[in-house]
Parts: structure tokens; sequence; C-alpha cells
């Protein structure tokens, strides 16, 4: 098997309020896709968003579960000042703050906010990873 994610996939309770967060709060490019789902491309994967029931259901699973999702979505770039003005992005779109950026003892500067459904957010500048053109699609 060769490492990678191909598509995350969230389970969400109103598919309109999460497609409205994510495409015109946030600016993600939305694909073409049946009514019940939306998709988004993301540089090398995708996000799909499709109702909690629905995907409990695809899953073999009961849809009963609450709290924390015990995982985070994380989205690098490539400065402090950008990790401000994407949190200020999804705040104006709709997200709560659940962490505000800061210093981190890692060396790095991060917050988190989460989605109209609650998914964690990480928004993260890490001084040891380079973000860049090769990151954003681009030789």
């Amino acid at each position: 098997m060769k490492p990678r994610i191909s598509m995350i996939t969230l389970g969400v309770d109103e598919l309109e309020r999460s497609v409205k967060f994510y495409e015109q709060g946030l600016g993600l490019p939305r694909m073409k896709s049946p009514p019940e789902v939306a998709f988004f491309t993301l540089n090398g994967t995708w996000l799909g968003i499709y109702g909690r029931e629905n995907l409990a259901a695809d899953a073999g699973m009961r849809n009963d579960s609450s709290g924390f999702p015990a995982f985070s979505l994380a989205h690098n770039v490539a400065s402090e000042a950008e990790v401000d003005t994407v949190m200020r992005q999804a705040i104006a779109a709709g997200a709560s703050v659940r962490k505000s950026p800061q210093k981190t003892d890692w060396g790095g500067y991060a917050g988190y906010f989460a989605d109209p459904d609650g998914f964690l957010w990480e928004v993260a500048y890490n001084p040891y990873f380079w973000v860049g053109p090769q990151d954003e699609g681009s030789e």
C-alpha cells in the first residue's frame, strides 16, 4: 500500500449549512456531485460532506456518538500571520474558536476552530515544515 489519504468525509447534521460554510465561507472549490453529498478539492486530496445518518449507515454503524470526535483536521500555512487570517475567515464563515492562535510548545503557532458540526480544525504554522508552491499544486 502506498501511504496517502485520498479523501476525508465528514458526517454532518445539515448538509446545506456545511456546504455553505466550506464553499462560501472558507472558499473551498466544490466539485460536481449528487445533491446528497458535496466534494471539495484540497490540493491532492478531497473533502467529502455527507449526512451524518447516511455516513453511519454506509459504514454499517449506529449514529449515536456524541462529544469529542477524537481527531482533528489540520491546515498548515506559511506564517503566523496566515494562521490569524485563516482563523478570522473561519470565524466570519460561522466557525467557533476552540483555541485562539498562540505560540506552541513545539515552536510553532496554532489555533483551533470548530465548523458548524463541531469538527475541529487546527490552523498551524510549523517552522519545521515548508509550506510552499509544491504544496499548492504547482511545480
